[in-house]
């Protein structure tokens, strides 16, 4: 996907990006790509590919959910900042903060939001385990979201007991959603959430299968989740 592609692609949505948010793109994808040379955080790094899999990937979370609002999202285990900074660059308005266990990253993340001139957004170093249980984040955010963390049902102990009752949690998955979400329910409905929507679609350019799960936080994580760091990837809630 070339910028022409990107910029085509977002306006059928109904998203005209500015010459600023086009820069920002371009800044963020030479970022990516020189830091990636120091450390390991991306596989894709052939720009049509950075575009279409990483950039436009992330946004097509606005297409099922209103972005157009303020509130606060948290991304759990961003990355290299998928999908929550392209999100932000489009979306100015929102508030982020993303939660990272690798401490390099939150330095590529820092350097980024500064070369980006990203306001409102916060980045701290945990695991989502224990991030989930600190009181000051635990069941405060509008909005969460986990882009290729891991399994549902291990996902669902991240970021369901971050959300506030009444927010959302929109996890964004390739292959396999529906096999994911039979086997998470359970977790979902434990850890106090629902599922609302569920959009299946192809990213355009290479026709690959990706799901949306909107799930509602419906009432209050028990407090003994999430457990201890490790737990939920060794015995989830199935």
């Amino acid at each position: 996907m070339n910028i022409e592609q990107f910029t085509a692609n977002l306006q059928e949505k109904g998203i005209t990006l500015s010459e600023k948010q086009l820069d920002q793109f371009e800044t963020y994808f030479t970022t990516l790509v020189e830091w990636n040379e120091k450390m390991n955080l991306t596989a894709i790094t052939e720009k049509t590919d950075v575009y279409l899999k990483h950039f436009y990937d992330s946004i097509t979370a606005s297409f099922y959910f209103d972005f157009t609002k303020p509130f606060h999202l948290c991304d759990v285990g961003a990355g290299a900042g998928f999908p929550s900074i392209p999100l932000k660059i489009v979306y100015p308005h929102i508030e982020v903060t993303i939660v990272d266990s690798l401490n390099k990253r939150i330095s590529f993340l820092n350097h980024l939001a500064d070369v980006l001139h990203l306001e409102n957004i916060h980045f701290v170093h945990d695991r989502a385990e224990t991030f989930g249980v600190n009181p000051a984040y635990r069941e405060s955010f509008d909005v969460v979201t986990a882009r290729a963390v891991a399994r549902l049902s291990v996902l669902s102990e991240f970021c369901i007991p971050l959300a506030k009752v009444g927010g959302h949690f929109l996890a964004m998955k390739a292959l396999h959603a529906k096999e994911e979400l039979d086997a998470g329910q359970k977790a979902i409905t434990t850890l106090g959430g629902k599922v609302e929507k569920v959009h299946t679609f192809t990213l355009p350019m290479e026709d690959s299968e990706r799901t949306i799960l909107i799930i509602k936080k419906e009432k209050q994580t028990p407090k003994k989740y999430p457990r201890k760091p490790g737990t939920p990837g060794k015995s989830p809630i199935e």
